[in-house]
């Protein structure tokens, strides 16, 4: 398959995007995966991942860990790069966060597996960790620990 091909369609990749208004406004891109019928793990960290608080419009501020196994499609890192930027000024809990994005990752790509870690800084003096997987991890495919230490404050 020839590069050409399977990046023919991106509309974002290359050149200056704007940061979405919304999560809904957001567009998330896919490419074929050149190595469909190898199992491996994609990983994304975003250290830096902020939301706000649907009641007071605080900001709230997470590491995100999301890991999949692709199937078909791989998702374009710039557009995954601006959907979770979308996030800056919509309000939703931690969970609805956390899951929200699973989910339409999830719908985008069809992957064979996928999962999300929403470590979450306190709100409140409570950290709230979030995590969601679609099943089972595929037996063949080696996929490490998220690498995310429990929060300890100052201890």
């Amino acid at each position: 398959m020839a590069h050409d091909d399977i990046y023919k369609n991106l509309t974002q990749l290359g050149g200056k995007a704007e940061l979405p208004q919304s999560p809904e406004a957001a567009v998330l891109e896919k490419v074929p995966n050149p190595q469909k019928g190898t199992d491996y793990v994609v990983r994304f960290t975003a250290p830096e991942f902020t939301s706000l608080c649907p009641i007071t419009g605080q900001p709230d501020f997470a590491h995100l860990v999301i890991d999949y196994v692709p199937d078909g499609f791989l998702v374009e890192s710039k557009s995954l790069k601006l959907f979770l930027g979308s996030f800056r000024n919509h309000g939703a809990f931690h969970e609805d966060c956390t899951v929200s994005i699973a989910k339409r990752l999830v719908d985008l790509l069809a992957p064979k597996w996928l999962r999300i870690g929403g470590y979450w800084y306190p709100r409140g003096g409570i950290p709230i960790d979030v995590f969601y997987q679609t099943g089972e991890a595929p037996k063949n495919v080696w996929i490490p620990d998220q690498g995310v230490a429990p929060y300890r404050g100052r201890g």
